[in-house]
Order: C-alpha cells, then structure tokens, then sequence
C-alpha cells in the first residue's frame, strides 16, 4: 500500500490476474459488495473472499454472463456484450487434453504374460487391481472424475470427498464445488501440506413453504487424537449429541469405555489404536462432525472455524448415528483437493486455465459486438436520397422498391462490408493470440485443415506448447489420484468388506490415455517393420498399438491371438528347440501323441547270403571269410 493516504492498495495473490476488473478490485482490493453479495457473508473468513469472488467471475465466464456482472459496475450498456461460448470452448478442450481419451486403473506389479502361474505378488497386485475396477464402475469414476476436473480448470481447484457409506457397503466419491471447501490453513503451516481440518460451508436459503430460516450447514473434518468411547445421546436442550459411554467402576465412580481395539498406554494416558494398513499403533483419528445454524443465531466476531457449538443441530447418519465429532476409525482426512496447475512454493490453491487469456475473451467480446453492429448495416445497407422534392418524402428500403426522385435527385449507398471484414480478420487475430498463451495450438483445438498439415513430424512440433502444458498438469494430479485410490482402500479395509478380506493396499495409479491425434496408419507401419526386423519385441509393439488408439482390451491376450496364428515363427521354434511340446504351448495348442517308434535294426556286416541258407563255416567254425589267417 502507498504512504500516501486514500492511494490505491496493490494486491499480488493467485487471483491477482482479476485486478485489472473494477468490480473484483476495488481501491482496497476488495471485491465489489454489490456483485459479490455472498462472498460478504459474515461467516467467510477475509481470507477467501477473493478466491470465492475468483470463482463467481469465472463461473460467469464459462456460463456466457460475463455481461450481468460488468452490468453492476459498466451500466446498462454492458448487457449488449455478445458471448459466443469461447471461454467454455478452451475449457472442454483443456480438461479433453488433460484426462486424454480414457483412464483406467493400474496397479504396478500386476503384469503378467500369460504363461504359468502368477506369484504371490503378481496374483496380489491382480486381485487388487479388479477390485478397484469393480469400484470404479460401481461409482462412476470416469463421470466423476470429469466432474471435478472441469472445476479444477474451469475455477482452478477442484475437490473429492470420500466416504464410506455402511447400505451401501462401498466407498462413495463426490465431487465438491470448491466454492464450499474452506481448509484451515494456519500461519505456520506449509502451503503445500494438506490441512488437519477442513470445513465444507454453504448457506441454506429460508423455506417459507416449511417455515424453515436462512441456515448455514457445515461439514467438518479433523484430525486429533483418540478419544474414549461414545454413543447417541440427548443434552439438556433435546439435541441429538454423543455421549461418553461411561461404565461403573469398582468403586461406584463412573468411568469412560475405551473403544474396542484401542490400547491405553497407563502412563501417559494416550489412547493408540492399530489400523490395518499402519506397521506401528497410531494415535490420532479422523472426526466427522455434520451441523446446522439459523443465520440468526449467529452474532459477533465469528467466521467459519469458529461458529458457536452450543447453537448447532447436528445431522444423524442413516444408521442411526449423530454426526458429532463421531469417530470414523481412520488416521486421515477423506478428502482430496486437485490444483489445476502446480502451486507456487508454500501455496496451496491452484490456478485457472482462463487466467492468462481472461483480457483476450474481453477484447473477443467487444470484437463480436462490434461485428454485430457492423454486420446489421451490411445486411441492411444505409440509403442517402439527395435532390429537390426529397426532403419531406419517406422511403422504405426494401427489395423491389422504388423511388421517384426529382430532376436533380441523387442516390448514394454506404457499403459498410470492408468495416465488417477488418472486425472479422481482428477477432480471428485475438483468437489467435487467446491460443498461444493458453498453448493450444491449432490443431488442439480442431481449428486446422487435416489436408493443409505437410507431415506428422510438422504436427507433432505444433503441439509441443500443448505437450508441455499437459506434462505440467498431470505432474500437479499424480500423486493426488494416487492418494485418491490409496484412501479408497483403507476405507475398505475400515469398513471390513469381506471382498478385501485379506488384501494388502499397495500402490495404484490413475493413468490418463493419449491426448494428441494420431497417425495409425504410421504407426501401424513402425510396428510391423519393427517386429519383422526383430528390432522391437511384439509386446512393445502391442504397447505401441495401444497408445495410438487401436481397440486393443487385454495386452496379454492378444499376444497370445498372435502367437497363436505365428505358424512360421513355430517352425523355426520347432526347427532349434526339436520340442514339440514347446512348440505347441507357443502356438497355444496340445501336442499330438506320437506312436512309440519301432526297434532300430542294423543291416549284418561281411558277405551276405540268400536268405533262408545258413552261412558256410570252416572247420574251426568260424564264418568263411571271417578272417585272412584261414588262407
């Protein structure tokens, strides 16, 4: 801020890019109240009043009612703004981009070739690996997953929120409007580390037909540490709470109950408990509260991490029990928050794809404006009637008319075309501009003549700015997603379905398919020669296949279809191996029985005689001709 007094206040944060907007920054660099009335509420910290103004202005973007907020601080005016859906074209074509053609589930280790039985481990990693795609199914991962990530580049945030739902017995995702989401973040914590509590707040508006005020519900999530065991209960005031449960003890005083399987260190008096996926007891768990405020009840200096308890109704889950800081059995926050870009240092929230070219979608609406306007006079050309008896006259322009001027009277067209032309060719030139800073090339967005691109190569370096912008993306989703899947199955293992009775968690990816158009054709051709040069294995070309967008299900399986109709590489196998056993598993066939071969029988040696006549002897009895001493 300046030293000189009333000096505007300059405001650089992650939604510094919307200050060059009147009504998200005003002197003090506040959003303005009366296009942000919500962001205003009491309840919302200071903090998030621009990130949640950020996310209104986007919103309104991607929705084409840009113009209704410009409105409250343009004037009426500003309601002619033409919106043609560009904002929400960059989008669609950001999040296609990032997600790619489809994603699927992979666990490493799960490999295998097909020949034998899987080890332990490989057999493992098998198991794990269909039982996430069974859950995956079960809850629309992939609409999901859409789900949140246009949030993350629409907004620049997206988030999940997990839980393990006991009717039923599976893991439920939900996307969450990031709007609702309000970490706690203290002033020593690390931007970049996931917060011990988080709230998800919004307001409830007054149900006349109910008879019901204006409320406020919040879900709050919090890590600390094992407390003793509670049940239902009632207080004075005829809320649904939990209650210590308590049991008598020797001496008649009443004494809280430890949960079953917690440990009570006597020492120090900390609880531990043993989770299934931990080697070492933990002492901490996950607390899930789920609470309701009139908007009336609440007064003085208060925001969301500090609402008054006393006044709260909490919500009772459909088995029964009271979300009152109610122990859900985990050592971790169900909840993923997705960056749409990797967070600056010690940052946490991400930022918008629309950021950079926000100014760009202005000047392409005051251009789509002025094309309109321009193209009203081209359609209907402007007339000018000059001479003596035309002054009072009217005429109507309109195809077939005609006009009786006088003796001197002259007729004069203003041709606005070229006008509308330059409009066009400008528009055209910000879209343009809107393309390379956003780093979607033509070609991206669908723009460019498959017929006028030289070469694949020539393609492949047009999409270097997109390659790069997409490898930076899916960096800053990895390890979400890898979190995401990790907390999938412990909340299986703590909900003790008997499917994963014994399953071990282990590592699992999201993987996201290809982005960029492909040449199959080329691709195919590389394969083949490859292969057949002995240059690339099959599976690598397989692989290879894969990736290019061939219907190829099961890699495995279709080396196995191959190898089956390989007739000649079976020959050559026979050829060095002289096994048919061998040959046969190669071709994926049984190998005949061959009938036990007959004796050998070795032709005699010497002089042969007529059959049936036995061989002459001499006297010493040996056979005539035996030898040279008998001569």
């Amino acid at each position: 801020m300046g030293f000189i007094a009333g000096a505007t206040r300059v405001v650089i944060d992650a939604w510094g890019w919307l200050n060059y907007k009147p009504v998200f920054s005003d002197a003090a660099g506040m959003p303005n109240r009366r296009a942000f009335p919500e962001e205003q509420a009491m309840w919302i910290p200071g903090a998030d009043r621009r990130r949640l103004a950020a996310y209104k202005l986007l919103a309104a973007y991607d929705n084409n009612q840009s113009a209704q907020i410009a409105e409250i601080q343009d004037g009426p005016e500003a309601r002619e703004r033409r919106e043609f859906g560009d904002p929400a074209m960059f989008v669609e074509t950001v999040m296609a981009n990032v997600l790619g053609r489809e994603q699927h589930i992979s666990v490493p280790g799960s490999e295998h070739d097909g020949e034998g039985e899987p080890d332990p481990q490989t057999a493992a990693a098998q198991r794990l690996e269909e039982l996430l795609q069974e859950w995956a199914e079960a809850e629309l991962l992939p609409m999901r997953v859409q789900q949140a990530e246009r949030k993350a580049v629409s907004l620049g945030d997206g988030v999940y929120r997990l839980a393990w739902d006991p009717s039923k017995r599976r893991v439920t995702l939900r996307a969450v409007d990031p709007g609702f989401f309000f970490p706690v973040i203290g002033e020593d914590d690390d931007g970049g580390e996931f917060p011990e509590r988080v709230h998800f707040a919004w307001e409830l508006p007054e149900d006349v037909q109910r008879e019901l005020p204006a409320r406020l519900r919040r879900i709050t999530f919090e890590l600390a540490p094992i407390g003793a065991a509670t049940t239902t209960g009632v207080d004075q005031a005829g809320r649904a709470v939990r209650a210590l449960r308590t049991v008598e003890g020797p001496d008649g005083e009443l004494a809280p109950v430890v949960s079953e399987g917690d440990q009570l260190d006597p020492d120090t008096g900390v609880l531990s408990r043993q989770y299934a996926w931990n080697d070492e007891p933990s002492a901490v768990t996950c607390y899930l509260t789920d609470a309701t405020w009139d908007i009336s009840d609440l007064r003085g200096p208060l925001d969301v991490d500090s609402l008054p308890m006393d006044k709260a109704a909490y919500a009772t889950r459909r088995d029964g029990e009271v979300l009152d800081r109610l122990d859900l059995y985990i050592d971790f926050i169900p909840v993923i928050h997705i960056p749409n870009t990797v967070p600056p240092a010690e940052e946490f929230w991400g930022q918008s794809s629309l950021a950079k070219v926000l100014q760009v979608f202005d000047e392409l609406q005051s251009s789509d404006t002025d094309a309109s306007r321009a193209s009203a006079t081209t359609g209907l050309p402007m007339v000018a009637i000059a001479g003596a008896g035309t002054e009072r006259a009217e005429y109507n322009v309109g195809p077939g008319a005609m006009w009786r001027l006088g003796a001197d009277g002259r007729m004069f067209s203003v041709d606005t075309s070229p006008a509308l032309r330059e409009l066009r060719e400008h528009r055209h030139d910000l879209a343009d501009r809107a393309a390379t800073v956003a780093r979607l090339p033509s070609v991206a967005l669908g723009t460019v003549d498959p017929a006028k691109v030289p070469s694949g190569f020539a393609m492949q370096i047009s999409l270097g700015p997109l390659d790069s912008m997409v490898a930076s993306m899916r960096l800053a989703r990895d390890h979400k997603y890898a979190l995401l899947l990790k907390m999938v199955q412990r909340l299986y293992l703590a909900g003790q379905h008997p499917d994963w009775a014994g399953v071990a968690p282990l590592p699992v990816k999201l993987v996201f398919g290809p982005y960029t158009p492909t040449d199959k054709q080329s691709v195919l051709e590389q394969v083949a020669t490859g292969v057949e040069k002995r240059i690339i294995s099959k599976e690598t070309g397989i692989k290879m296949l894969i990736e290019a967008g061939f219907p190829i299900e099961d890699a495995p399986e279709e080396l196995r279809r191959i190898d089956a109709r390989s007739f000649e590489d079976a020959r050559f196998l026979a050829d060095a191996l002289n096994n048919p056993d061998e040959t046969a598993d190669f071709l994926g066939r049984k190998a005949p029985d061959e009938p036990e071969a007959p004796a050998v029988i070795l032709p005699a040696t010497g002089d042969e005689t007529a059959p049936g006549n036995p061989p002459e002897t001499t006297p010493a009895g040996g056979a005539q001709g035996s030898g040279g001493n008998d001569r």
